[in-house]
Order: structure tokens, then C-alpha cells, then sequence
């Protein structure tokens, strides 16, 4: 199939996984808004995230603290954490894979992986995808639990959308109410 006539598989009927994600759960993403019109489509019938209401983003830190322990106090410190860290820009030009999951690249990354490694060694309690891998590798994902083929037609698609840039200027603070994903707060870059 040639990209240009690459098509969204159609899964109108995907579900997110029972007990995939919990009510209280949260998370702390970084919006990729310039990025929407590239990975919509694929997201919305590719992605768990995406189907449970998160807009293309890139995971600072995940699961952070259950909302019942987020208070003034935290939200005070994840204000400070964050505003530490000067807003900057990051460009997506490229395509790269996880096994069986397809993601675009931000560049540089570095202050990516500043914000989850502060926020981390604030809460020790909070690791990264629960301490599952030692690196963790800054993505905004695309499309999971695909087999190459289908990651392949799908990178051929996004190609033709690449590169693009965005202004990170906050962390927002997600949290799951047991149906979707909502915004709950967001914290300022230092600008």
C-alpha cells in the first residue's frame, strides 16, 4: 500500500483493557498539540491512552501519586520542581520503535528526563512505569501492540507530516476518575 493512501485501520469498536487503567491513578504529561493532526487518527484507534481521553503527549512521569495524596503541599512542590526547569522547544522529526510500539522522538530530550528524574527523586515512591525499565526513553506514543507490518504503513503515513516543533511551557497533572483520563492542574516552566 503506497503512504499516501495509508488509512487508519478501522477498529470504531476498540475498548481500553478492563483494569488498565484505575480510578485515582494519575500522571504528568507534557501536551503535544502540534502533534494532533499527525497521530489522531492513528492514536485514537492505536493507543489505550488516546481511546481513554489523553491528548498526544510525552510522559514526564507515570504513575505519579494516587489523587487522594495529591494536596496543596504537593501540588506547592510539583510547582516548585517544575519551575526550575526553563520552558523549551522540541522538535519531533523522526519515527522510532519499542517493540511492538510505534513513537515519535523528541529532540533534545534532555530536559525531559531532568523533569522525571527531579519529580522522581522527590516522590522515591513514584518510578517511572513503576521501576519496570532502568532507562526511561522520552516518546509520545502513537500506536501499541502492533505487529511490524502495521507500524510500518503507519510510519510511512507520519512521514509525510514530519518534522514539527512545539514550545513545552508546562507539566499538566492527569488524573483517571474510573471512566477517562481529566486534567486536574497544570504547572508553569520558568520562562
Amino acid at each position: 500500500m503506497a503512504p499516501s493512501s495509508v488509512m487508519p485501520p478501522d477498529t470504531t469498536n476498540a475498548t481500553v483493557e478492563p483494569g488498565r487503567y484505575e480510578a485515582g491513578q494519575t500522571g504528568l504529561i507534557v501536551k503535544v498539540p502540534e502533534a494532533e493532526p499527525a497521530v489522531r487518527a492513528w492514536r485514537e484507534r492505536l493507543d489505550p491512552s488516546a481511546i481513554a481521553g489523553v491528548p498526544a503527549h510525552v510522559t514526564v512521569l507515570f504513575p505519579f501519586l494516587h489523587e487522594r495524596l495529591i494536596d496543596a503541599t504537593v501540588q506547592a512542590a510539583l510547582a516548585e520542581i517544575v519551575s526550575s526547569h526553563r520552558a523549551f522547544d522540541v522538535r519531533f522529526a523522526e519515527s522510532r520503535r519499542f517493540p511492538e510500539v510505534l513513537y515519535l522522538a523528541p529532540e533534545p530530550d534532555t530536559t525531559l528526563r531532568l523533569l522525571t528524574r527531579a519529580i522522581a527523586h522527590h516522590w522515591p515512591q513514584a518510578q517511572p512505569y513503576g521501576g519496570r525499565f532502568p532507562d526511561v526513553i522520552p516518546h509520545l506514543t502513537v500506536a501499541q501492540r502492533q505487529e511490524a507490518d502495521v507500524l510500518d504503513a503507519i510510519e510511512a503515513d507520519l512521514a509525510r507530516s514530519l518534522p514539527l516543533t512545539t514550545r513545552i511551557s508546562s507539566v499538566d497533572l492527569m488524573v483517571h476518575d474510573g471512566v477517562a483520563w481529566r486534567d486536574r492542574a497544570s504547572f508553569a516552566l520558568r520562562v
